[in-house]
């Protein structure tokens, strides 16, 4: 038998619909054709999937990859370029394809994205195996699973098994294409939504619908995968929300019961999943007096992660009011850091910092700091199967970045581009041990856990003004279906 010819694309960006402005296609980073391969073997799921590949002894197509951080509606250009990059690749006849998906994308003419790709490539390459791997934080949809025959999702927030999945949809490809077995997907979308918040898999309700996922696995052999998708509730489209998916080679096994048992459980704990924030000023009031250790704050409402512009102000004046001792922020400014660059380090100026990014903030907060530092910022992961390396792979690049402080008591980490705090070495590589710090404020939801949980004594979640906000009534949603919880 000649090896199999598989062809391999990836599009990754989670949209939140509820931002200003839009992401053009210079936001993104594009690899085409045979540079594809430079990922093989590195931490994201395309190199977890491309060493699958070469170890199976496929005969590999490399087309095109879009990668960009969470952030605003996606330009049509970009959808259109990915299409004719990824068109003029396609050759004649390929035995299969594999696809590396976000699955919230969202463009300025699409509410669905991966579908409408999907649809695309399904009409060039005909019927032929599909397979893949998403984010856990997808919007699935309809489409999705008619189209695509397995696609995997994560299984675990904070995303510590993007590559691991990849691995193991490539590992069912490799199956399908020995066994000659080719599974089709069903799907089902209950009405309900929770925030980012609401979705760590190591607290209800994410945790005991992975466990009924695995338990389904188990008990019916045909299925090959049972997906549980969380959804990303910043997504405003038709099929925001939870959702279920299953691959399987027989529908006799019966995946519409197993969906529904599915459903029927998300819904019987929904209101767990419905996570809210305390106020800022309830929350602070616990940092009177100081308490030994490092106390976290958490501010999901600037949610790096979910595409938050990362320089909101309120707990940076929080801090600042309160002359909270030994605390630390980091801000996403490139304004900021290009007015420092020019000076020497110990030089002081007077400062707008943040508040640029969202009309939602109150806007610059103008404070005398000291320049400690410039410099490169482009580090190396210490942890290589964080949620990060599942978006950048090896490194990630934070731009030119500089580091002051206020007061003599608040030290503040601007950047060029924004960071998702899902590795130490964001603040290691600029001369920074986070550990050291009485309070450290992250913009993030969930994620931020697997780096900041080792050295943490406390974590606090916080409230404050912001587009990734935890309360979902306060979103003006016009495309999801009603009625669904907890809008409903």
């Amino acid at each position: 038998m000649s090896r199999p010819r598989v062809l391999f694309a990836g599009l990754f960006h989670e949209t939140h619909t509820f931002l200003e402005g839009t992401t053009p296609l210079a936001d993104f980073q594009v690899l085409c054709g045979c540079d594809l391969l430079r990922c093989t073997g590195d931490s994201s799921p395309l190199g977890g999937a491309l060493a699958s590949a070469k170890s199976f002894g496929w005969e590999i197509v490399p087309t095109v990859d879009f990668r960009a951080s969470p952030s605003a509606t996606v330009e049509d250009e970009v959808i259109e370029s990915f299409w004719q990059e990824l068109a003029a690749r396609i050759p004649s006849q390929v035995d299969a394809v594999y696809l590396v998906l976000h699955g919230a994308m969202v463009s300025q003419s699409s509410l669905d994205v991966e579908g409408e790709i999907l649809s695309r490539l399904r009409q060039r390459v005909g019927d032929v195996p599909i397979f893949g791997v998403f984010d856990l934080h997808a919007n699935f949809t309809q489409r999705m699973a008619d189209l695509a025959n397995c696609l995997v999702a994560y299984r675990e927030n904070p995303h510590t098994d993007g590559r691991a999945m990849a691995v193991l949809a490539a590992e069912l490809l490799q199956r399908a294409l020995t066994t000659q077995q080719v599974p089709r997907m069903f799907w089902h979308h209950p009405p309900i939504m929770w925030p980012p918040t609401g979705t760590a898999t190591a607290l209800p309700p994410m945790h005991v619908l992975e466990m009924l996922a695995r338990q389904l696995e188990v008990e019916s052999p045909a299925f090959w995968v049972v997906n549980v998708v969380a959804g990303f509730s910043f997504a405003d489209t038709p099929d925001t929300g939870v959702s279920f998916a299953i691959a399987t080679t027989d529908e006799e096994s019966d995946p519409h019961g197993a969906l529904q048992r599915l459903a029927a459980l998300a819904h019987a704990t929904r209101a767990a999943g419905n996570v809210t924030d305390a106020p800022v000023a309830e929350v602070l009031a616990k940092l009177d007096p100081l308490p030994s250790g490092l106390t976290v704050l958490v501010e999901p409402s600037d949610n790096i992660g979910g595409g938050a512009p990362g320089d909101g102000t309120s707990l940076l004046r929080a801090l600042v009011e309160r002359a909270i001792p030994n605390a630390a922020i980091a801000i996403n400014d490139p304004a900021a850091v290009q007015r420092l660059s020019a000076l020497a380090p110990g030089a002081r100026i007077n400062l707008p910092i943040g508040g640029k990014g969202s009309r939602i903030d109150a806007g610059p907060l103008d404070l005398e700091v000291e320049l400690l530092h410039t410099g490169d910022g482009c580090f190396e992961l210490e942890d290589k199967q964080s949620h990060l390396a599942s978006m950048a792979g090896d490194c990630f690049d934070m731009g030119l970045c500089a580091v002051v402080r206020h007061a003599g008591r608040l030290t503040i980490l601007l950047t060029s581009r924004k960071t998702p705090p899902f590795d130490l070495g964001q603040w290691r590589s600029q001369g920074i041990d986070p550990a050291q710090f009485s309070v450290i404020v992250v913009k993030a939801a969930v994620a931020h856990g697997r780096a900041y949980d080792p050295i943490a004594t406390r974590m606090l979640w916080v409230d404050t003004p912001g587009p990734c906000t935890s309360n979902l009534r306060s979103l003006p949603y016009r495309h999801v279906r009603r009625p669904i919880f907890p809008l409903d």
